[in-house]
């Protein structure tokens, strides 16, 4: 697991490169939630259609997918808008990712539309009978929309629950705006109780306690097909995104955090550790160099990808 968080927040951090250095229009993504995104993505039943684990992730989804075994060269493409993004073609944000061949829904820019969207998917599953569920992440401010509201509703009716996994991740701010400015309640995850939905608050900043405490409540989702309500409380260790500046800010670091209890226990040696940093730094800036040679997309790709098999694609064809 440090490996991959490691991995995960090198490649954001060039991520955050390239776009200070203009190799990009705009930057958002998960530093500090490497915690909790990595094990998440390790116990993702990983695969196509409805008998593997369906995922509608928000913008910070980056360590998930890494841990599922995305390449640095995928996320570098989507940032600066290459023709060779296999997620979009070179147009849209950074850590707006899309793979149909892992379920992994297209990540969406308004705010906390895929919690309504996941009911699709989730109804599917309860209708297939299948093991598998659907898992459906946001953040603690995004809970403010109606579409959260509305997820709670429809995923507890009774006699009609969905297997869900419904998260949050509580970082404590809503861009600039405080949490306690905000919330009445003590958790997001209270309002889960109101529904007769399972709920649970973790610490996002430990990967031991994320990977237990998942691991535990999708297999209670698994086995009863119904849903829970998850908040994972985590940092936001560079600010909201590059309209925020992008810049370091001082918060628990769950990476150097995980990585010094394992030094201490012996699990790690420094000069181990050291050259992992360093490894993954170069493979992240040769990754870059690469994709910068990369091109563009055309005009005309504009219109691909509107309609199914490219079918009356072209406006002018109307």
């Amino acid at each position: 697991m440090h490996e991959l968080m490691v991995k995960s927040r090198v490649l954001e951090e060039r991520l955050i490169k390239i776009y200070k250095a203009g190799g990009a229009f705009f930057w958002i993504g998960a530093p500090g939630e490497e915690a909790f995104g990595v094990p998440l993505g390790l116990l993702v039943d990983k695969g196509h259609g409805p008998k593997h684990d369906y995922l509608h992730l928000h913008y910070r989804g980056t360590p998930t997918l890494v841990a599922m075994g995305m390449p640095m060269i995928d996320s570098i493409r989507l940032i600066m808008n290459r023709a060779t993004d296999r997620c979009t073609g070179g147009r849209n944000f950074s850590n707006h990712y899309c793979f149909p061949e892992w379920n992994v829904v297209p990540v969406s820019s308004p705010i906390e539309v895929q919690y309504i969207m996941a009911l699709g998917t989730a109804r599917v599953q309860k209708r297939r009978s299948s093991k598998s569920l659907t898992i459906v992440t946001g953040g603690d401010a995004g809970s403010a929309e109606g579409d959260f509201a509305s997820s709670l509703i429809w995923a507890s009716r009774p006699k009609e629950e969905l297997p869900m996994l419904i998260t949050v991740q509580n970082n404590r701010w809503g861009i600039s705006t405080s949490y306690d400015t905000q919330h009445g309640e003590a958790n997001v995850s209270d309002r889960g109780k109101a529904f007769g939905i399972r709920t649970c608050v973790i610490n996002g900043n430990d990967p031991v306690e994320s990977y237990v405490k998942l691991s535990e409540e999708m297999n209670y989702i698994r086995k009863e097909r119904k849903p829970v309500l998850l908040e994972a409380q985590v940092s936001r260790l560079y600010g909201h995104s590059s309209a925020s500046g992008a810049n370091l800010v001082d918060e628990v670091d769950s990476v150097r955090q995980f990585e010094e209890r394992l030094l201490k226990a012996g699990v790690l040696k420094s000069q181990d550790v050291k050259e992992m940093w360093k490894n993954f730094e170069e493979e992240a800036r040769l990754t870059s160099e690469q994709v910068k040679d990369e091109p563009v997309p055309s005009a005309e790709s504009v219109w691909d990808h509107y309609y199914t098999n490219g079918e009356n694609g072209d406006w002018r064809k109307f």
